[in-house]
């Protein structure tokens, strides 16, 4: 049975099979071991080995093996070490970063409250919360999170933050009766009587990892473990699957591309060979030179190298990136669901506007000061909230805290009133009356009742009302000015409490005490007391006539104010091409007037809102059809959120989804960029995304978005580089097989200029700064190819004169053998590539972005010059790359060689420039 808000609490307690004793000990115990313990589970996580193994199902590494291989058959055992290091570090990369992978289901189980204090053979016990099972009896306490799912028995004010789970920063009351309806204090009538209810309308239960916040209550454990609201949302994350990025899927496209014409080249290659009477080993080191030539072998390190790079830019900008293969996809983020309360709201509830009197007064945060002596009905009516409330220190109901902050802004001495004016009795404030009434003493001996609560049910209470002018009757008139205030309020999606307040003499009470059935320990002073015995409780039915005849006093309106920068960030994202979307727990009319505050929601461009309950009603096709119109989705549950952003992705979309909550968590991993709040988030929340914002500022997320942005040009402009080179390299190869000259590289020759000399300018390529415009543009296609036509042109061109120029070199080492020949080559070809960095930072041309505006690229120059230097001429390295000696003048040939190209490249550039 699943539906325990519809059961009475005798009906649950006699499904679970608990007295007013709660369970025994042995039975608890008989329980845990049926049921297993209060925690969640996850995945199976593959071992360290597995990974690593799966690191090497790669065409490209297989062709890498079958060069190694071959290698070693011919004796050439440098060689084949050389490639076995490469593929092993490439593994081992790859297996520390799936091990730092995500932990939101650790996280998760952290969520649980640590203990818990239940019922037990009539005796109150602290026990660890994963020791609870259904059918226990959860006493609950101000500051105290819920351990378990639950059916309420007995509320006292009781009051839980669910935020974490619905998203609404307004702490739910809880009631023990029975919700038979379709709906329970659902402002949106979401639902149809009888049909079922969301987590946020079910006020006679509570939920494991919410937060009791003010009051106290008795509920009876209903489900434990994976079974409970957080349980659910863990197995839809373990259902969740990663989508790929888009770099992702170009790189593996593209991947398996350049493999499938590496083989067929390098089949054709030895085939030639073997046509031309070639030995056949001889044959395969030509194809062995080949495949290394065109396998970037250090194409992989350089990406991730790169993104690296960029998530430290971004954490200087309070933005941590968890997961490196995010970077790249903030590039072409088309579409943003923000979560409402947290993210663009500051989820801190502060009085907005006071009415009282007839006159209504802006308040916002900038305090009281001026109405400080000027207005006497709104000074009473503070004082009226400062005595009917609850809250106290950074424990309680958002709304009292509001109430207490607001008053301490208007000079009142909060504490000393509520000192001189204590409380004698109270009626707990629940979702059935509306209302909460508080009796106090006044220095006089006067008795003051004060009743806070929703304005349409107060006023029903009201003979009378406070004035400028006096008291004066509550008429029609009077009636309809507050209606219509309230209406104006609702519309900008405002939350209202009213007040009022009667004072006489003495009010007879007959001093009876509220007992409850159930008994428990005390945790100030650990004393066996009745629950819910304190100082002269009033019964609530039998004191509701007390509430009568009763002066209106005003009425005061919430908000949780959007961020101040939130509605610039919205500007600064639309400007970049990107539909930001809210979707909230929170009511429609809440939701509606802060996306029309922060410019997400445009009444010129007919955007709709839709809520939950009318998402469930719609078909896919439904929803894709008016899925552009949408720009505001309330009351909705996590299973919505991963349906709006596969709906998105439907559509091409790269989604990026930003949350704070529990529930947000199954959407923050399902989107391609799950983005989470550092300060204000869950730990789950910040475990399931890829990507977490350290000031909870929204701006930073369009900043993240440039450098994202930024992140992939730099990735493209290094594959560039990349490229080109090895393009330079495969010409070469073809060149000397077609005119059967001797192979012009060895395969160290390749791998070192592609593992070293190759490395270090990409690098450097990655540390390239922002261009000006790059939010101007509209987000990149996902599914464009990293390598497109025009790029591969490029490569194409580039890659010539630098084979060309290499070519030229080996010519003139061939006079003299065979060796240097190849030497001439390989220094020429490395110091190309080195220069040809420069070339690859940028579509402009040196001279408008400077050679030292980035001195990465003169330090990589450096050091790939000198590393280029020891293995020419030390000894001691000669014979490890199979290198000769060169003279002063192939020495300088090779320099000059080397230079052309980039002197090429760059006279393009700047004629191209000119012409523009």
């Amino acid at each position: 049975m699943g539906e325990w808000y519809r059961c009475s609490g005798k009906e649950v307690c006699r499904q679970f099979h608990v007295s007013e004793r709660g369970l025994s000990r042995k039975e608890a115990e008989k329980r845990l071991a049926e049921i297993g313990e209060n925690c969640l589970s996850g995945q199976r996580e593959k071992k360290a080995w597995q990974v690593f193994v799966e690191q090497f199902a790669d065409l490209l590494v297989w062709i890498l093996l079958g060069a190694g291989m071959i290698s070693a058959l011919s004796g050439d055992f440098e060689s084949t070490a050389v490639i076995g290091a490469v593929l092993i570090l490439n593994a081992v990369l790859g297996t520390v970063q799936h091990e730092k992978a995500r932990k939101s289901l650790e996280s998760l189980r952290a969520m649980s409250a640590p203990s818990a204090h239940v019922l037990r053979d009539g005796v109150v016990i602290e026990i660890p919360s994963r020791a609870v099972v259904p059918g226990d009896l959860l006493i609950l306490f101000a500051g105290d999170l819920v351990s378990a799912d639950g059916r309420i028995l007995e509320s006292h004010g009781l009051r839980v933050n669910e935020s974490a789970l619905t998203g609404e920063a307004e702490s739910a009351c809880k009631q023990e009766q029975v919700i038979s309806s379709g709906i329970s204090e659902n402002r949106d009538a979401d639902h149809s009587a009888g049909g079922s209810i969301g987590i946020g309308d079910q006020n006679n239960m509570v939920f494991s990892g919410s937060l009791v916040t003010a009051g106290r209550g008795i509920a009876v454990v209903t489900a434990t473990g994976m079974k409970t609201e957080i349980g659910k949302i863990a197995g839809m994350m373990n259902e969740t699957q990663e989508k790929e990025t888009p770099l992702e899927l170009s790189m593996e496209r593209f991947g398996s591309r350049l493999a499938g014409g590496i083989m067929l080249i390098c089949a054709l290659i030895f085939g030639l060979s073997l046509y031309r009477r070639m030995p056949v080993l001889e044959a395969l080191m030509f194809a062995v030179a080949l495949a290394v030539a065109a396998i970037p072998e250090a194409l992989g390190s350089i990406v991730t190298i790169v993104q690296a790079m960029g998530t430290q830019q971004m954490a200087k900008e309070h933005a941590i990136i968890k997961d490196l293969k995010a970077v790249e996809s903030l590039g072409c983020v088309s579409v943003i669901c923000s979560d409402k309360t947290g993210t663009l709201t500051r989820n801190q509830m502060h009085v907005e506007e006071i009415w009282s009197g007839g006159r209504c007064t802006k308040i916002g945060e900038g305090g009281q000061e001026a109405r400080e002596k000027k207005n006497p009905n709104e000074r009473a009516l503070l004082f009226a909230s400062v005595l009917n409330n609850d809250g106290h220190g950074e424990v309680g109901d958002p709304m009292e805290r509001a109430l207490l902050e607001n008053a301490r802004q208007a000079g009142m001495d909060v504490e000393k009133l509520q000192g001189e004016y204590p409380r004698m009795d109270e009626i707990p404030f629940d979702s059935r009356r509306k209302r909460m009434t508080t009796l106090h003493r006044c220095p006089s001996g006067a008795e003051l009742l004060i009743v806070k609560g929703a304005w349409e049910v107060v006023i029903e209470f009201c003979t009378e009302i406070q004035t400028s002018t006096g008291i004066r009757a509550m008429d029609a008139g009077w009636r309809r000015r507050i209606a219509q205030e309230t209406a104006r309020w609702a519309k900008n999606g405002f939350r209202v409490l009213a007040f009022a307040f009667r004072e006489s003499k003495v009010i007879e009470r007959d001093g009876s005490r509220y007992r409850s059935r159930y008994r428990y320990i005390n945790r100030s002073d650990r004393s066996e007391r009745a629950f819910g015995k304190q100082s002269k409780r009033m019964e609530t039915e039998e004191r509701e006539e007390w509430e009568q005849n009763l002066i209106f006093l005003g009425m005061i309106a919430f908000l949780d104010p959007p961020r101040s920068e939130s509605q610039m960030a919205v500007a600064t994202a639309k400007r970049a091409g990107i539909r930001t979307i809210m979707i909230t727990g929170d009511h429609r009319g809440t939701a509606e007037a802060i996306a029309e505050k922060v410019g997400i929601r445009d009444h010129n461009r007919n955007d709709q809102t839709v809520t939950g309950a009318e998402l469930d009603r719609m078909t896919q096709e439904e929803l894709r059809e008016k899925l552009e119109r949408i720009s505001v989705y309330a009351r909705v549950s996590p299973e919505h959120k991963i349906r709006i952003v596969r709906a998105w992705q439907e559509r091409g979309k790269v989604v990026a989804m930003t949350g704070d909550g529990v529930n947000d968590a199954p959407a923050l991993r399902m989107a391609d960029i799950g983005i989470a709040m550092g300060n204000g988030g869950t730990q789950v929340s910040r475990d399931a995304a890829s990507m977490i914002l350290t000031d909870d500022n929204f701006a930073t997320i369009v900043k993240a978005v440039a450098n994202g942005r930024n992140v992939y040009r730099n990735i493209r402009h290094a594959i560039e580089f990349l490229l080109s080179g090895n393009m330079a390299g495969i010409l070469c190869v073809l060149y000397t097989s077609i005119f059967a000259l001797p192979v012009p590289f060895e395969p160290v020759h390749l791998l070192f200029i592609n593992l070293v000399t190759d490395s270090l300018p990409a690098i450097a390529i990655g540390m390239e700064a922002q261009e000006e415009g790059l939010l101007d543009l509209p987000p990149r296609n996902p599914r464009e190819s990293i390598v497109t036509r025009k790029l591969a042109l490029e490569i194409l061109f580039q890659g010539g004169l630098i084979a060309c120029s290499t070519m030229m070199a080996y010519a003139v080492g061939l006079h003299d053998d065979a060796t240097t020949a190849s030497t001439m080559a390989f220094a020429s070809l490395t110091l190309a590539r080195l220069f040809h960095g420069f070339n690859c930072r940028s579509r402009h041309s040196l001279c408008r972005i400077g050679i030292f505006s980035n001195l990465w690229t003169v330090l990589a120059l450096v050091a790939g010059t000198a590393l280029l230097g020891a293995v020419l001429f030390l000894p001691s390295l000669q014979p490890l790359f199979e290198t000769a000696d060169l003279s002063a003048r192939q020495t300088m040939a090779l320099f000059l060689f080397a230079l052309l190209p980039t002197i090429v490249i760059q006279g393009g550039k700047i004629l191209r420039e000119a012409l523009e």
